[in-house]
């Protein structure tokens, strides 16, 4: 196709698909000459992985070449490809190592992940955005005087596996190996705020079950 089609395929304007060309988040489509490109569906593919992550997910554009990089290297083994693609997303900053609370807080979520037998999250914790995240967040529960300790983050983290165990059940249904981790990481731009306000609806539930409406 060339790019007048794939504009009004996918919705996006040729400017901008010449400057997503430019910046390196689509790949060169094929030259017939000197003024002329031929792309193809997974252009097309792609595109929408774009303006997914741009305009949804928030990503900078900095940020998407770099997540890309990771999607399309295929020297790397599936967990690593997958791992680094999502660790480019935006994260926490890295937390002060002194303060008391954030050390506090590393004991209790190193006690969770023992308390679950989560080896390999153990193993990772050190270079992981997402344990970073957590201590930080158990951190300010402890400013204000909750203390969210191994026993009751439990429970919680039985059900996000359960939740993760989905989301790659649902990834391995994708038949190539570029789908599955762009699907993966389209879960983390699209399906995790999926999932918050499915948290928050299921508490307006509860509550209303529990106390009512007056």
């Amino acid at each position: 196709m060339r790019l007048a089609e794939l504009s009004e395929r996918s919705g996006v304007s040729t400017a901008t698909i010449k400057y997503y060309l430019r910046e390196g988040l689509l790949p060169p489509g094929r030259q017939i000459n000197a003024t002329t490109a031929e792309y193809d569906e997974e252009h097309l593919r792609r595109l929408k992985l774009v303006r997914a992550m741009i305009q949804v997910g928030r990503v900078p554009v900095a940020t998407v070449r770099e997540v890309l990089g990771h999607v399309d290297d295929d020297s790397l083994p599936r967990a690593i490809r997958l791992g680094a693609a999502m660790w480019a997303l935006p994260q926490v900053p890295e937390p002060d190592t002194d303060d008391e609370y954030i050390q506090a807080a590393h004991q209790e979520v190193a006690a969770l992940l023992d308390r679950l037998g989560w080896e390999n999250a153990k193993r990772l914790a050190t270079i992981s955005p997402s344990y970073r995240s957590l201590v930080v967040s158990v951190a300010a529960f402890r400013r204000l005087g909750y203390t969210w300790g191994a026993e009751l983050l439990a429970p919680y983290a039985e059900l996000a596996y359960r939740t993760a165990v989905l989301d790659l059940d649902n990834m391995e249904a994708h038949l190539s190996e570029e789908e599955r981790i762009e699907f993966a990481i389209l879960g983390a731009i699209i399906n995790e705020p999926i999932l918050q306000t499915l948290h928050r609806l299921a508490q307006e539930e509860e509550t209303t079950r529990r106390y009512g409406f007056g």
